[in-house]
């Protein structure tokens, strides 16, 4: 048998040796932009800010969520953050969307801090969330603190079995509110078929999908200021969708 070069057999293993490193310098590498990249993304929760709540459970529709996050997560023309978006849910288990989206939420309805703003989305199939008592009850204890509540589409189902909006103007989406007044007659219930938002009192609602940016941005523009919401749409580019047709 021929022995290997002592010399080759030396080279080899610097070789794998500074492989190895190489590959261990990498991983280090790779995990540290993995954490700089998730944390340039969170926005940091300020106790003097206030605190925009939306709500979250299984089938919601996604963009009664994301719609709310776009416009009230966009900081001022400075950079400077002016609310905490929050999720929150009765659970920390996944959320899965009507879309298929996963999401998980970051409070539950035991540790929901106080809020300014509740939104309530909906879901295509509302059976399970009108009949479930510790959402119902989430809600109502909300509403207690809240300065604004605002649903969007089938969400109002979840205003109206609350009790909390009684007396009050509310729409929901097109083609629903026939249903919606007499499940719940307590509500003033507007023609959804000529009505895509309304506004009375603390509480306001939208035929909810894409509407929802509608209620989204009346209310930025209410606790802030039109200068902000035009930014805010500017932003969104929502001139480039108003001139899509």
């Amino acid at each position: 048998m021929k022995i290997k070069s002592p010399l080759l057999i030396f080279t080899a293993i610097l070789v794998l040796s500074c492989n190895a490193k190489e590959q261990k310098e990498e991983l280090i590498v790779s995990e540290e932009t993995k954490v700089e990249t998730v944390a340039k993304h969170i926005k940091p929760f300020n106790k003097n800010l206030p605190t925009i709540g939306l709500l979250i459970y299984d089938g919601v529709l996604i963009t009664e969520v994301t719609a709310t996050a776009d416009v009230f997560s966009k900081p001022t023309k400075d950079k400077v953050q002016l609310f905490n978006v929050i999720t929150v849910a009765e659970h920390k288990n996944p959320i899965v969307a009507e879309e298929g989206l996963t999401l998980v939420a970051d409070y539950t309805f035991e540790d929901c801090p106080a809020l300014e703003a509740l939104f309530i989305p909906s879901a295509y199939d509302m059976y399970s969330q009108v009949r479930n008592k510790k959402l119902i009850q989430f809600i109502q204890t909300k509403n207690k603190e809240t300065k604004y509540t605002v649903s969007n589409c089938a969400g109002a189902k979840l205003v109206g079995v609350s009790g909390i909006a009684k007396g009050k103007k509310i729409v929901t989406y097109i083609g629903g509110g026939k249903q919606l007044q007499i499940d719940y007659p307590e509500l003033l219930v507007q023609d959804d078929s000529l009505t895509t938002y309304v506004e009375d009192g603390k509480f306001s609602s939208s035929n909810g999908n894409l509407a929802s940016y509608i209620s989204a941005l009346n209310l930025v523009e209410k606790m802030t200021s039109k200068k902000h919401r035009k930014f805010v749409e500017s932003y969104l580019y929502l001139d480039r969708l108003q001139n899509w047709k």
